[in-house]
C-alpha cells in the first residue's frame, strides 16, 4: 500500500473511521521501536487463537492473511505454543489498556502502524508498552535452558503476541 493512501474502516467493532497512511509499509518506525515479527508472521505462528482480526480483511493486505493461522472461534491450540494466551477485550478495557482509536488494543495498533499509520501520541503510548513488555523475555531468559522454546510457553505465546522474540 502506498503511503499518503486513505484507508476506510468498517468492521465488527468499528466503522466510519478512517486514517491515512504516513509511512512506507513496514519501514520509517520510531528508533525505540524494533518488532521481532511482522503482522503477517504473527497471524502466520498462530496469535490470539486464531481469533482477532478476522473480519479486517479488507483493511489489510491480503497477503497477511495467506499464511494465517485463523479460526471461527477462539482456539487455543492454534497458538505457536498451544496454549491460552489471552484476555477479552472487556478485561482490556476494564484495566485502561486500549487507547486511542484502536478498540481491539495493542496489535491492531500495531498492525496500523505497521501498514504506515502514524499518531504520535498514541503511538509513543504504545511503544512504551511494547518496550516494558521486554521484561518477559528476561524472566525466559532466567528460567529457562538455551534451546528449550517449549520452556514458559504462556509467557513465550505473550512475547509473541507483543512482537517480541518468543523463540529465544
Amino acid at each position: 500500500m502506498d503511503a499518503r493512501r486513505i484507508i476506510e474502516v468498517s468492521d465488527h467493532y468499528q466503522s466510519g473511521y478512517s486514517y491515512r497512511l504516513d509511512a512506507p509499509e513496514g519501514a520509517d518506525f520510531h528508533a525505540d521501536f524494533r518488532p521481532h515479527y511482522s503482522p503477517a508472521e504473527m497471524l502466520g505462528m498462530g496469535v490470539f487463537e486464531g481469533k482477532y482480526v478476522n473480519d479486517c480483511r479488507d483493511e489489510f493486505p491480503a497477503r497477511w492473511y495467506e499464511g494465517a493461522k485463523l479460526s471461527d472461534s477462539p482456539d487455543p491450540k492454534i497458538n505457536y505454543f498451544g496454549v491460552k494466551s489471552r484476555q477479552p477485550l472487556a478485561v482490556w478495557r476494564e484495566k485502561g489498556w486500549i487507547y486511542g482509536p484502536d478498540p481491539r488494543g495493542w496489535f491492531q495498533w500495531y498492525c496500523r502502524y505497521y501498514l504506515g499509520r502514524r499518531l504520535a501520541q498514541i503511538d509513543a503510548i504504545q511503544i512504551k508498552r511494547w518496550r516494558a513488555f521486554a521484561r518477559h523475555a528476561g524472566q525466559v531468559r532466567a528460567n529457562c535452558e538455551p534451546g528449550d522454546p517449549f520452556c514458559r510457553p504462556r509467557q513465550r505465546q505473550a512475547l509473541l503476541q507483543w512482537a517480541h522474540d518468543a523463540l529465544i
